[in-house]
C-alpha cells in the first residue's frame, strides 16, 4: 500500500495526543464472556486519507472497518475475513476485509453518496437500506470460503455485525462502534467494542457431568446476560471518549464491567493497511491476455499504465516497459 500522509496539521497534532490505537482483548465472569476493545482514531483516519472520504462515506466505511477489526481477536490460527453488505440504499454497500496478522482494508461500492439536504442525525436508512450481509472466512488451507448471508435492517452497522453472529453462528453477541467529528469534520475520535456470551457445556461442577441441572442454569444464564447486557449499553459514546486526552482504555474496560471481573488477556496493533504493491500489479498484467493488455495500453499517453487498489485507493502508474 501507498500510505496516505495525513496533511492536516491540526487533526496530526491532535491524533499525537492520543492514548495510541491498540485493540484490548479481555474475559470477565470466570470465562464465560469474552470481548475486545479498539481505540481506532488514527485508523479511521489513516482509511479516510487512503480514500479521500467525506464525512458519510467515512461515518460508514469507518464503522465497518472497525467492527471487522473486532473479528481479528475472534480467528483461530491464520485466517482471513472478507465481510460484504449489499444494500438498497444509496450507498450500495461496503467490503471489508479482516487478516489474522492484524491489518483491515476495504472500500464503499459508491464512495460519492448523494445527499439531498443536511444530515439532522446519523440515520443511516436512507443510505443503507434493507440488504444481505455476507460473512466469509478463509483459512489457510481452503481451497474455498466458509460463507454464510444473512438479511440486515442496514440502519445500524454494529447491530447488523451482530445480527449475522446471532442468526449464523448462534452466539450471543454485542457491537458497539463510535465515530466523533469536529466541526471542521475531523475525525478526532473513534472505537468499538464487542462481547461474547460463550455457550456453556457439561454438567454442573463437583459432579461429573452427571445431574442435569437446566433450569439452575438459564437462571445463573438469564442473570449474567441482564447484567452484561446493562453494563454494556452503559458505555458512552466511544467515539467521544477517545476524543479526549485523558482517556484509557484500560479504565473503559474496567469501569464498565467491574462487577464481571474482567482481564485484560492481549494487547495488539491493528492497522488500516493493504498488501497490494507495484510488483503484484505486474506480475498479474502479465498474465493477461496480448489483446486485453493491449486494450488497457491504448488509453496510456506517457509510457505508464495507471492502476489503482479498490481496497485501499493507492494509485500505482506502471512503466509499460516493465510489461
Amino acid at each position: 500500500m501507498i500510505k496516505a500522509p495525513i496533511t492536516d496539521k491540526e487533526l496530526a497534532s491532535h491524533l499525537d495526543s492520543l492514548e495510541s490505537d491498540k485493540l484490548r482483548v479481555f474475559t470477565m465472569a470466570d470465562g464465560r464472556v469474552r470481548g475486545a476493545l479498539f481505540h481506532g482514531t488514527r485508523f479511521v483516519n489513516q482509511l479516510r486519507a487512503q480514500h479521500q472520504l467525506g464525512i458519510l462515506e467515512t461515518y460508514i466505511l469507518g464503522q465497518a472497518s472497525l467492527c471487522a477489526a473486532l473479528t481479528i481477536p475472534m480467528m483461530k490460527d491464520l485466517e482471513h475475513n472478507v465481510i460484504k453488505y449489499e444494500g438498497t440504499g444509496s450507498a450500495e454497500g461496503y467490503s471489508v476485509e479482516a487478516d489474522s496478522t492484524g491489518y483491515v482494508r476495504g472500500y464503499l461500492f459508491n464512495e460519492s453518496i448523494p445527499v439531498k439536504k443536511a444530515l439532522d442525525n446519523w440515520e443511516l436508512s436512507p443510505f443503507m437500506g434493507p440488504g444481505s450481509f455476507t460473512f466469509s472466512r478463509v483459512h489457510k488451507d481452503d481451497k474455498y470460503p466458509q460463507s454464510s448471508t444473512v438479511d440486515v435492517d442496514g440502519d445500524n452497522i454494529a447491530k447488523d455485525f451482530a445480527t449475522y453472529f446471532a442468526q449464523s453462528e448462534q452466539i450471543n453477541t454485542a457491537f458497539n462502534s463510535s465515530i466523533q467529528f469536529d466541526k471542521q469534520g475531523r475525525v478526532i475520535g473513534a472505537g468499538a467494542m464487542y462481547i461474547q456470551v460463550m455457550p456453556k457445556t457439561g454438567g454442573t461442577k463437583g459432579d461429573g457431568g452427571g445431574t442435569d441441572s437446566h433450569a439452575e442454569e438459564s437462571l445463573e444464564e438469564e442473570k449474567l446476560l441482564t447484567g452484561v447486557e446493562n453494563a454494556f449499553k452503559a458505555c458512552p459514546s466511544l467515539g467521544l471518549l477517545y476524543s479526549e486526552k485523558e482517556v484509557d482504555s484500560e479504565d473503559i474496560i474496567i469501569g464498565l464491567f467491574r462487577e464481571f471481573n474482567p482481564i485484560i488477556t492481549v494487547t495488539r496493533d491493528i492497522i488500516y493497511d493493504c498488501p497490494c504493491n507495484e510488483q503484484k500489479y505486474i506480475d498479474y498484467l502479465k498474465t493477461v491476455p496480448p489483446q486485453q493488455l493491449k486494450e488497457f495500453l491504448e488509453g496510456s499517453t506517457d509510457g505508464k499504465l495507471q492502476i489503482q487498489c479498490r481496497n485501499c485507493g493507492s494509485l500505482y502508474n506502471i512503466p509499460v516497459a516493465r510489461l
